[in-house]
């Protein structure tokens, strides 16, 4: 059985940092493209990054030079470093995996950013 858990969300100051990561299980992890979304209330949800299982990435115009996604195989997990962020960072974080014609979610991190 396939499982993403999400750790790392909080509470932070404007132009802080936090780390998200997305711990995977049950699947074949270096097979996947894994994703970060979110979603803001009352908002669509959001493909915020991208990375492939070459390791190339792909940001969010909003995010690029303050998000830094990532992986790490041996360990099944992938990563969202977050820096410098903004209010309108606020969401519900969410780490998605895909191959081919499977999808996986995870159950989401709240991010809040406020002073």
């Amino acid at each position: 059985q396939v499982q993403l858990v999400e750790s790392g969300g909080g509470l932070v100051q404007p132009g802080g940092s936090l780390r998200l990561s997305c711990a995977a299980s049950g699947m074949i992890f270096s097979r996947y493209i894994l994703d970060w979304y979110r979603q803001a209330p009352g908002k669509q949800r959001e493909l915020v990054a991208v990375i492939t299982n070459s390791g190339n990435t792909n940001y969010v115009d909003s995010v690029k030079g303050r998000f830094t996604i990532s992986r790490d195989n041996a360990k099944n997990t992938v990563y969202l470093q977050m820096n410098s962020l903004k209010p309108e960072d606020t969401a519900v974080y969410y780490c998605h995996a895909v191959a081919g014609f499977q999808g996986y979610w995870g159950q989401g991190t709240q991010v809040t950013v406020s002073s």
